[in-house]
């Protein structure tokens, strides 16, 4: 027997696997329902696969020079640290976004001023939802 941890959803679990044989690269395969030679015949594999992501909602009433603020991640707002029309600098924290039971600060990526909080305290936001417009 051998024991590993794995980790499942962030949950580790101790295991013990029994070794029943060993082929040419150290395991056997033993199938569990009966092999037919098309589903061993070599199958094409797309080399680099592109994962489809959903496009993030586009604000309607942002002019060229607002700075759209998205959530990095899936998560709930614990707190709203700044207000409409109040003025910003570049790293000033906006929100604490909570994600995995730790609390994430998004800051300002640049100087500005606050035009529309587009969540509110409490919200569960997905990855990609608008936080905040920055003018």
């Amino acid at each position: 027997m051998k024991k590993f941890n794995v980790t499942v959803n962030g949950k580790s679990y101790a295991v013990e696997v029994e070794e029943i044989g060993a082929g040419p690269s150290g395991f056997t395969y033993v199938p569990t329902q009966p092999v037919t030679q098309a589903a061993m015949s070599p199958q094409p594999v797309q080399s680099n696969p592109v994962p489809q992501v959903a496009e993030a909602p586009k604000a309607v009433s942002s002019s060229a020079s607002d700075e759209l603020i998205t959530a990095p991640m899936p998560g709930t707002i614990l707190d709203i640290k700044v207000v409409e029309g109040q003025v910003v600098k570049e790293g000033d924290i906006l929100l604490i976004l909570e994600a995995m039971k730790m609390e994430n600060e998004i800051v300002s990526p640049s100087d500005g001023v606050i035009k529309k909080i587009n969540t509110s305290k409490g919200a569960t936001v997905s990855t990609g939802a608008l936080l905040v417009t920055i003018g």
